[in-house]
């Protein structure tokens, strides 16, 4: 074999991983192990917003951007770095598959490529006042129906119209087709495409409140409602297939762009959540999870969201939905030991200290440090230490915060197996908390069920290699792919079902008294 021969073998996927604080590039071989890491952080600009407007939107007013062209810097320097230190060449790069912060809005000009304003982040709130002017018009329950999201500043739909609203002239640059709209994805794939590929996939779509989830497409009703024009919107793919390919110039040799996903449904993934009833929960600063409905679109009863899993896989056209849950505070609750209590020193000290009791000696923790978020849904909740004793000590507290985040997600898998009628029989695990074999433990005791911990814990990446790999025949069947989602460890409930109910109940009571506590006294 020739020089040049053994340069044309495949011999790995590259995923760019474009995240809140930092962008990230992985690479993956066959059997999904990663060969290769870059990650850059790039700044946050957070400030607040006018006094009056946050008054009349129920609470402050947080602003939240990122400069686009540190997104683009950074992602395309980790993407050149991770092939220059594994010694690959993108000639052997078999595609790419791109994964992302999810909601998060850019505008930019059609012609130059240049954005247009900052990038308004999905954690911002800059558009409450928006959604409060919209739910006036009584269009919440329209908006759940098509898109099955709550009207709420989070998804990118308010976003846009807040910078239709704000920067001058830009409205009639967008009717003119001289604007185009993307979340994180969309602005990727144009600029490594050279601006040939204006294109998101169904994940993303689904988070901007103007993609319908049942037709599959996006809403004029809703674009009429919101007053955004159309012809910004890019075109919507399938999350595994064509995204074009990337200037031969930014990786010395055209890669194919093959797959794309929304950062937790790429996880969802990544770990075969594809038929109903598989679920998953990422457990970062809070808790995510989606749990599976199959091709049947379920209307949650309990403020759970609606939304759209990978496609691509069983056919472009096919729905693949998803009930989705959100737990503000999880892994948070351990940063605020040690940075709020001072009762650790460092974060990786929480396991051991909580390993030194046998049990929580009767303390209840509820980390309602933000409110509650799924299933709750209280703004008003506040934090609460509940068993207090003469004999409670720095380890009954940490071993409670461990068991706070367990239950907060039990509440919410309570909620998606009562909505979807489908019982959870194991729970997929990854993100940075779920290396506590401890928490593990108490997570399949509290649920009843085994939790499975994958052997690689970059889910989010490796759904994105996934997908990519598969639209170009480098994860050449279904072995392959679950080749690389094979569990590392399986943790297996050993609470007795009597202890199980105590626990639950002893906790919901918890919960109850931590509701409303900071609700505004009526007038």
């Amino acid at each position: 074999m020739t020089t040049g021969n053994r340069q044309r073998v495949k011999t790995c996927v590259l995923a760019l991983d474009q995240g809140t604080t930092s962008s990230r590039a992985i690479l993956f071989d066959h059997r999904g192990v990663p060969l290769g890491v870059a990650q850059e952080e790039f700044p946050q600009h957070v400030r607040t917003g006018d006094a009056g407007a946050a008054a009349d939107a129920g609470g402050d007013l947080g602003i939240v951007e990122h400069d686009p062209e540190d997104i683009w810097r950074t992602q395309l320097a980790c993407g050149r770095r991770v092939l220059e230190q594994a010694g690959v060449t993108a000639e052997q790069v078999a595609a790419i598959g791109i994964t992302n912060q999810r909601e998060t809005t850019i505008l930019w000009d059609r012609a130059t490529g240049r954005p247009v304003a900052p990038a308004i982040v999905w954690q911002s709130r800059v558009s409450a006042p928006i959604c409060q002017r919209l739910k006036a018009r009584g269009l919440e329950d329209d908006v759940r129906r098509r898109t099955g999201l709550l009207l709420d500043p989070y998804f990118s739909a308010t976003k846009i119209m807040h910078l239709l609203e704000t920067v001058p002239g830009l409205r009639g640059r967008c009717a003119a087709g001289e604007i185009l709209f993307g979340t994180v994805d969309t602005f990727l794939i144009w600029r490594l495409t050279g601006g040939r590929v204006h294109a998101t996939d169904v994940t993303n779509a689904s988070r901007t409140l103007l993609f319908d989830i049942d037709r599959l497409q996006w809403s004029g009703e809703l674009c009429r409602e919101f007053d955004i024009p159309p012809g910004i919107l890019p075109a919507v793919r399938p999350s595994s297939g064509d995204f074009g390919e990337t200037e031969p110039e930014l990786f010395g040799a055209a890669i194919p762009i093959a797959g794309c996903a929304g950062d937790q449904q790429a996880s969802g993934f990544a770990h075969g959540c594809t038929a109903a009833g598989a679920a998953k929960n990422t457990y970062g600063t809070g808790a995510f999870m989606l749990f599976s409905t199959g091709s049947r679109r379920v209307t949650s009863s309990s403020g759970l969201l609606t939304t759209l899993g990978c496609t691509g896989v069983g056919g472009p056209d096919a729905g693949n939905y998803m009930l989705e849950g959100s737990v503000f505070v999880a892994g948070a609750i351990v940063g605020w030991l040690r940075d709020g209590l001072g009762i650790i020193r460092d974060a990786g000290e929480v396991e051991a200290l909580a390993r030194s009791v046998a049990d929580s000696g009767g303390v209840v923790l509820v980390p309602a440090l933000t409110g509650l978020g799924s299933p709750h849904w209280d703004p008003f909740a506040r934090g609460l230490i509940i068993g207090l004793s003469r004999a409670t000590a720095r380890p009954h507290i940490a071993r409670a915060a461990l068991e706070s985040i367990a239950l907060s997600v039990a509440d919410v898998v309570a909620a998606m197996e009562r909505d979807a009628g489908v019982p959870l029989k194991r729970l997929r695990v990854d993100g940075g908390a779920s290396s506590n074999d401890l928490l593990m433990q108490m997570q399949a005791d509290v649920l009843g069920l085994p939790i499975d911990r994958p052997a690689v814990l970059e889910t989010t990446a490796l759904g994105a290699a996934l997908l990519a790999g598969m639209a170009v025949g480098f994860f050449a069947d279904p072995a392959a792919v679950d080749e690389a989602r094979r569990v590392e460890r399986v943790f297996e409930p050993t609470m007795a079902a009597a202890v199980r109910q105590r626990t639950l109940d002893r906790w919901r009571d918890a919960v109850e008294r931590a509701k409303r506590w900071a609700e505004p006294a009526p007038i």
